[in-house]
């Protein structure tokens, strides 16, 4: 083949035109193929988005739930480690409540639900607690005690009823029934505040193998290096309204399920997935990140 495009183009001009164009294929070819290496290295969270062109378009799962509450609508770069934190769930909580085999295998416009359905149980025990009035047929409400000295009784055949006494109003819940006495989980000095659009917790720094201690009773909801930017993580459910979230640890020394004590040692810190050794710590109000500096005792 060569030959025979030489013998076309005899010239010296056009054999090197033809050369150059072969060498420029032939390097096009080799950062295409460098380029799927880079992807394969360094590939972003694991989110697949049917919507790129060329796609076949299919109904994306969960769709019909868009925009309502307790539902998630999944963008770029999630992951269903950070969705579930974010929406202050057990990552398995969610998993489930979505059929979810895999973890890593959700889509861009995937809708998923991040709060229980009423009456229903997560896979790490937390569930939706609904409560009626209990009522027994039949029963007629009376007065324990007679009537006070000077109480009038209405006379028969005059029509008129004693008035009906009043119940005494039911007790309001305490607005603070799952408010939580959190604890230091680390002794070192706070070198980084919270900043909800760039720091939703505090970093704690210390050494290597400092203890971590677990701010509050509570169970582990999840324990490992799923979400990035964290590193070894633990995240601890404390009740229905808070969870903690304690990074960068060098070791884990609790599991997912497993319950915990306030000042249980639960890791060591570390710098994984950071640039020096600390401990971040989140406090999270029902998904929300609030200042864990308001929430711990002064120092």
């Amino acid at each position: 083949m060569n030959k025979q495009i030489l013998k076309m183009v005899p010239d010296s001009a056009g054999r090197s035109r033809w050369r150059g164009v072969a060498l420029w294929a032939l390097m096009g070819g080799l950062l295409v193929t460098a380029g799927c290496s880079s992807r394969q290295l360094n590939q972003p969270a694991p989110v697949e988005d049917r919507t790129r062109a060329g796609a076949e378009i299919k109904p994306l799962p969960g769709a019909e739930n868009a925009g309502k509450p307790g539902y998630y609508t999944v963008r770029p770069g999630d992951t269903l480690y950070r969705i579930a934190l974010e929406a202050g769930q057990a990552p398995r909580d969610v998993q489930a409540w979505n059929n979810l085999s895999n973890p890593n295998l959700i889509e861009v416009g995937q809708v998923l639900r991040v709060a229980p359905q009423i009456g229903t149980t997560g896979a790490s025990g937390s569930a939706a607690v609904t409560t009626a009035p209990v009522t027994t047929p039949g029963v007629v409400a009376r007065p324990l005690n007679p009537p006070a000295a000077g109480a009038t009784t209405p006379l028969p055949g005059t029509g008129a009823s004693p008035a009906a006494p009043v119940p005494a109003p039911a007790p309001e819940p305490s607005a603070g029934a799952d408010e939580v006495s959190f604890v230091w989980p680390a002794q070192g000095t706070v070198v980084s505040g919270f900043d909800e659009s760039k720091n939703k917790g505090v970093s704690i720094a210390g050494k290597v193998g400092d203890p971590v201690l677990a701010a509050a009773d509570g169970r582990v909801v999840y324990a490992g290096a799923g979400l990035r930017g964290y590193g070894n993580l633990i995240i601890l459910k404390h009740n229905n309204t808070y969870l903690t979230a304690y990074a960068h640890n060098q070791a884990l020394l609790v599991r997912e399920d497993q319950t915990v004590k306030q000042g249980q040692r639960i890791a060591e810190m570390g710098s994984s997935d950071s640039d020096r050794v600390k401990l971040h710590f989140e406090v999270r109000r029902q998904g929300k990140p609030v200042d864990p500096l308001a929430h711990l005792p002064k120092r």
